[in-house]
């Protein structure tokens, strides 16, 4: 039993050491051996017209995604020889996980069983420890947290010359880059 509770003990240490090293994602191309997950990615469909993606980790905010993915549209447009471009299609998707926070229950034995239901009024409950209105042996209650993971993507169309007046999907390629280089951390 000892050893078991040093082999959990162990494991829940290094997993934590691990975790603690996670940052949130770098403005970097989607690739396994990242050192951060998530990054930037694009498909060419027509010689002008591009599906540009950006997936950030459960520590990047929907605003860093989402200037992320207008960058990578902008560098992009640049590389090509374009001077602006035009979302033609644009979303910005939420992974929502929630999960217990702590497992093992107030006294460390992790006999939760299961399922548990939500009461209005009193929070999350554990039926078969908790009672209806829990507060049974492992504590009933159980520290619910969430954790939200976003990935933008948008499809352009490229074009050359003057950006257009009073399209508000349009952006000025060189523009964008001048302004949101700062914020366009690569990885370190």
């Amino acid at each position: 039993m000892k050893r078991w509770i040093l082999a959990l003990a162990a494991t829940v240490a290094l997993g934590g050491a691990l975790s603690a090293c996670e940052t949130a994602t770098p403005y970097q191309p989607l690739a396994a051996g990242n050192a951060q997950s998530g990054g930037y990615s694009e498909i060419k469909l027509e010689d002008d017209r591009w599906r540009v993606s950006f997936k950030g980790n459960t520590l990047t905010s929907r605003a860093t995604v989402e200037t992320y993915l207008i960058h990578r549209a902008a560098e992009l447009t640049v590389s090509q020889g374009f001077d602006w471009f035009e979302t033609a299609q644009r979303q910005t998707d939420k992974r929502t996980t929630a999960f217990d926070a702590d497992p093992f229950g107030p006294y460390g034995y992790g006999f939760g069983f299961g399922w548990r239901y939500y009461r209005r009024g009193l929070g999350w409950g554990d039926p078969f420890w908790g009672g209806p209105w829990g507060g049974g042996p492992w504590g009933g209650d159980i520290d619910l947290q969430t954790i939200e993971q976003f990935e933008a993507s948008a499809e352009i169309v490229m074009h050359h010359g003057q950006k257009p007046a009073g399209n508000p999907r349009a952006f000025d390629a060189h523009q964008v880059l001048a302004n949101l280089a700062p914020r366009a951390t690569p990885p370190t």
